[in-house]
């Protein structure tokens, strides 16, 4: 079994918690917490789980790795403090653990990184002998290695493109859906997420693992964004109203231009309510769903819904993310020190967990 820390317990980890527990070659050895009144308290309760795991949380991080232990789950946010959790990260490899988390867009494609962000994880990596892999859901599989697996059964491809499409009020923070993202916010505020450059640096190092893998040399990278206006004022379960005239949808794409055309597009149309873009794409059902669809000889579309915690979609999401990187952990502790990307670590299948009791 391998000791594995879980370090944060927000949207991604309590979903972590119970795929290490769900796990059956690691097992949880230590809850890492922020919030004091976090400390203390059983990781299962933590997790939403019916049941104690007899881990307790605390907020020691010098204790927790002082311990060496041989693999990190690091769920704590880097949208808002990626020097933060970036030095958390070098902290835990260099304590020779292996480390997987989403929290650093940069280094889902570490060739691309910028050298700020790259030597320091690679210095660690000497001195510590750990290893990283940074991925999710999108950026993350959504669009690395469910749109290559895809994009294998085309005879001819033309266009690969892989779209998020979501109803933001199942994302349970209000914060980044209304300051980061502007949804509720006057048609003249920049979203900080929506300022220009900004989707390539979260999204432009998975279009670059993509044409990487696919074999074609990327002329450039380029953006481009819509924006509508809810038409009435809207009554939201979770994040309350949204006023007439404010930010209610929003549709942004990065492009990879290979011989002048688009050819390997993420696409995404978020909404604060169905009534706002309706000619925009939707998910099947209207809350969320993640899609590949390869332009070619033949047509193919995939759409993936995942659903957790009573049904959320976001939830779901994050649970799917969680799984690619907590099911990644064993492969990484028996494979050399090192700093990993989405096409060296195999998404591999669910070896010993078919009809296993949930946790």
């Amino acid at each position: 079994m391998i000791p594995t820390i879980v370090w944060g317990t927000g949207n991604v980890g309590r979903a972590a918690i119970r795929a290490v527990d769900a796990h059956p070659a690691l097992e949880l050895s230590g809850v890492l917490v922020h919030d004091p009144a976090k400390v203390g308290r059983d990781a299962g309760a933590l997790a939403d789980l019916d049941r104690e795991l007899a881990v307790t949380a605390t907020d020691d991080i010098d204790a927790v790795l002082a311990g060496r232990p041989r693999a990190v789950v690091y769920a704590a946010s880097g949208d808002v403090r990626p020097g933060d959790a970036l030095a958390d990260i070098v902290r835990a490899i260099r304590a020779g653990a292996v480390v997987v988390t989403p929290a650093l867009y940069a280094l889902y494609d570490p060739r691309s990184a910028p050298t700020e962000l790259r030597d320091p994880v690679l210095a660690a990596i000497t001195e510590g002998g750990g290893s990283l892999f940074v991925s999710g859901v999108d950026p993350g599989w959504g669009n690395d290695v469910l749109p290559l697996l895809v994009s294998g059964l085309a005879s001819t491809v033309d266009v690969v493109r892989c779209q998020e499409i979501f109803d933001y009020t199942t994302y349970d923070q209000p914060d980044s859906v209304r300051y980061l993202v502007g949804m509720g916010q006057p048609m003249d505020y920049q979203p900080p997420m929506l300022a220009p450059t900004v989707p390539t640096m979260v999204w432009g190092g998975q279009i670059r693992l993509m044409a990487r893998a696919l074999g074609v040399e990327l002329d450039e990278i380029r953006e481009t964004l819509d924006r509508r206006a809810l038409e009435t004022t809207v009554q939201t379960a979770k994040m309350g109203e949204f006023a007439e005239g404010t930010q209610g949808a929003v549709r942004f794409e990065v492009q990879g231009i290979v011989g002048g055309e688009p050819r390997i597009v993420i696409e995404h149309v978020t909404r604060i309510h169905a009534s706002c873009a309706p000619d925009w794409p939707a998910p099947p059902d209207g809350d969320g769903a993640h899609r590949v669809i390869i332009e070619g000889r033949p047509r193919i579309e995939v759409t993936v819904e995942a659903a957790d915690e009573g049904g959320n979609r976001s939830a779901g999401g994050n649970a799917t993310a969680v799984g690619r990187l907590v099911g990644a952990i064993d492969w990484l502790v028996a494979a050399e020190p090192g700093l990993y990307d989405a096409l060296d670590v195999p998404l591999r299948p669910a070896v010993g967990k078919l009809g296993r009791k949930h946790p």
